[in-house]
């Protein structure tokens, strides 16, 4: 069974031009933080590359956790994180450092994410439904509150009034999906 990291390495290519995954490096634990440091690095097992094997790198010296956000991925779900709460809520996740990037220790960590997702809804539909349907409370219903929407229904829309604050708050945002994620704009 071959490893995962393969399918980031090309096959037949100067072993100069791999990239940091496909390598194993002589990384020291002993460089200074954010200064450039060079190493020595090899084509890892089962990589396949030609001319010299021995390749010299300078990367950032840093551990893989602390690199930049555009530098690693991180996989995101649903959870019972709210993205709309005073304090800002986060989640925890698993991140993987890019191909390209060289740094410290393993290339998978964990690290603790705003919470940041979307169930599908639409401000522009949200606001929308607000203006036109909002006495018979179809916007809350749209946005998951149908309690309230149940309220606005028998109510006429609190006799307009509640119609009226209703579009206000949706079009500031105030008032988003009642299962606290973000709209889709």
């Amino acid at each position: 069974d071959l490893p995962p990291f393969l399918e980031h390495c090309p096959c037949r290519v100067p072993c100069s031009s791999l990239p940091a995954v496909c390598l194993q490096c002589d990384y020291t634990a002993s460089c200074v933080y954010g200064a450039a440091t060079n190493i020595t690095c090899r084509p890892r097992e089962y990589v396949d590359c030609e001319g010299p094997e021995t390749v010299q790198r300078s990367f950032s010296c840093r551990f893989c956790y602390q690199t930049s956000p555009w530098e690693h991925d991180c996989a995101t779900s649903k959870t019972e994180c709210r993205v709309i709460h005073a304090p800002l809520q986060r989640q925890l996740t698993n991140c993987t450092v890019q191909p390209h990037v060289h740094c410290l220790g393993r290339r998978q960590f964990n690290k603790m994410v705003p919470c940041n997702w979307t169930s599908g809804k639409r401000w522009s539909t949200a606001l929308a439904l607000s203006v036109t349907l909002g006495g018979f409370g179809a916007d809350r219903f749209y946005l998951g509150s149908w309690r309230e929407g149940i309220g606005k229904l028998f109510s006429f829309g609190g006799l307009g009034v509640w119609t009226l604050v209703d579009v206000i708050l949706i079009a500031s945002g105030y008032v988003g999906p009642a299962d606290g994620s973000l709209y889709i704009f």
